[in-house]
């Protein structure tokens, strides 16, 4: 493919399958790489989470001016490409002769990887996965549903079901460890809501407070709760296409 072939093609695509971008920009020999200027932005990232990233502070931090951060990436959405395929990192490897188990080991190292990068579940999906890293996490799910003996388009749909299933649920998780404060003492709200629950009728909703049951932390066995049933699901699909 030539480079004008390139121009053709989404941001940070190019330079994440390690091949050189064309850049018109001329000025001193560079002295960063590109997996440097990544691996900088992985650590802002972590830090402050993906929306506070700016090209600025990605190039004070490697000690650069703002503008020779654009000799390495064009733009701030070709370094998101960039940002994500490195922080997904390489695909799980899963048990190919067990479809279930593969599955659901795929699905939690999805929740796994988002529970160390707290932001990948912030990221704009922008279609298909065209990266090294993301393209070997669909095949890795591919082969498992497929060796199920699922067409490669009902294996491909059923991954985006527990694709969306596993942002979801590490996004809550995030979320309400995020907004969890010592200065709330759940006994006491559950005391002060309860009389007040059932004054509405909402019975199931007051027996459950009051047996400490109705809380808003995301626990493994809630991910693994709603896992298991999509799986259900997956199955009674992959007894049909054997029957």
């Amino acid at each position: 493919m030539t480079t004008t072939d390139h121009a053709h093609l989404p941001p940070g695509l190019v330079l994440a399958w390690g091949l050189p971008a064309k850049s018109h920009r001329l000025g001193r020999k560079p002295t960063q790489s590109v997996e440097q200027i990544v691996d900088a932005a992985l650590e802002l990232a972590d830090a402050d989470g993906f929306a506070a990233l700016s090209m600025p502070k990605l190039a004070q931090k490697l000690g650069l001016t703002a503008n020779a951060i654009y000799r390495y990436v064009r733009s701030r959405d070709e370094l998101l490409v960039l940002l994500a395929d490195a922080a997904w990192g390489p695909a799980p490897d899963l048990d190919a002769g067990n479809w279930r188990a593969g599955a659901a080991g795929w699905t939690r190292a999805m929740v796994d990887r988002c529970d160390i990068h707290p932001w990948l579940s912030d990221l704009p999906i922008r279609g298909a996965p065209m990266t090294p890293n993301l393209l070997g996490w669909a095949e890795a799910i591919l082969r498992v549903l497929t060796g199920a003996g699922l067409s490669p388009t009902e294996s491909l749909s059923c991954a985006l079901l527990l694709d969306g299933y596993a942002r979801r649920t590490a996004a809550a998780r995030r979320d309400v460890r995020d907004s969890t404060t010592t200065a709330v003492e759940p006994t006491a709200v559950a005391r002060f809501l309860e009389p007040r629950l059932q004054e509405l009728g909402y019975s199931i909703l007051a027996g459950l407070m009051a047996g400490d049951q109705y809380t808003d932390e995301v626990h493994d066995d809630d991910v693994a709760f709603g896992l298991q049933r999509i799986l259900d699901g997956i199955d009674v699909l992959i007894v049909r296409k054997r029957g």
